[in-house]
């Protein structure tokens, strides 16, 4: 189950959204990466399941984890950014040049995006360290609205599925290439911690569309 959760967990906020279609202007971005990520992590199992079968007649995956990586930095970034009453927009807007420039620099000097041989951990802790900045300048944004109850906000559920997701991750994107090279066990354990802090942000994902279905909608 575990190995198949980057799809399955995928399809609980999309079937809820399928049932609720109409979502605020706000959960676009979310919803757009929703789309993309199962498109990208069936692509991602796919190879997976032909290599384990056919003894690696594909090459890896790992450029499609960058892939999804780079979607789900632009596409939570652009969330963050498009929130309104933000008095860090300027900073949220400077996080996202950040990792493009880091980015550049990466695949530039260090990394290869297309990289069948190794995962690219250096993309992977970037992107988790900046979102989790943005996740906690929502958090320092949310505790000064004392009017607001955070429970009952459909961005809270996104940032903190989000926020467990990231700060989950962090170590296991810094340390798992190391861990590959090390022991090639260890490392697919490891990688099951991953899937299971994105289940958790899947389901609280599901709980924000829900929540969503009952607000004012946008056209």
């Amino acid at each position: 189950m575990l190995d198949w959760s980057e799809v399955w967990a995928l399809f609980l906020p999309l079937s809820v959204w399928f049932f609720s279609r109409r979502q605020p202007a706000s959960m676009k971005p979310v919803l757009t990466y929703l789309v993309l990520a199962i498109l990208i992590n069936i692509g991602i199992d796919v190879i997976l399941m032909i290599n384990i079968s056919s003894s690696g007649i594909l090459l890896s995956n790992n450029p499609l984890y960058n892939v999804h990586a780079v979607v789900r930095y632009f596409c939570f970034s652009f969330y963050f950014i498009a929130m309104p009453h933000s008095t860090y927009k300027k900073t949220k807007i400077i996080l996202f040049v950040i990792f493009m420039l880091f980015s550049i620099i990466n695949f530039t000097l260090y990394d290869q995006f297309f990289n069948y041989n190794a995962f690219s951990g250096n993309l992977h802790t970037m992107e988790a360290y900046l979102l989790l900045i943005y996740c906690m300048i929502y958090y320092l944004e949310a505790l000064k609205d004392d009017e607001k109850n955070l429970f009952l906000e459909t961005d809270f559920w996104v940032v903190t599925g989000l926020s467990i997701y990231v700060v989950v991750n962090f170590f296991v994107f810094l340390f798992y290439q190391p861990m590959i090279d090390v022991d090639v066990q260890l490392a697919i354990n490891i990688w099951n911690v991953h899937n299971i802090a994105f289940i958790i942000f899947c389901l609280l994902i599901t709980k924000a569309i829900y929540a969503s279905s009952g607000y004012q909608f946008t056209s």
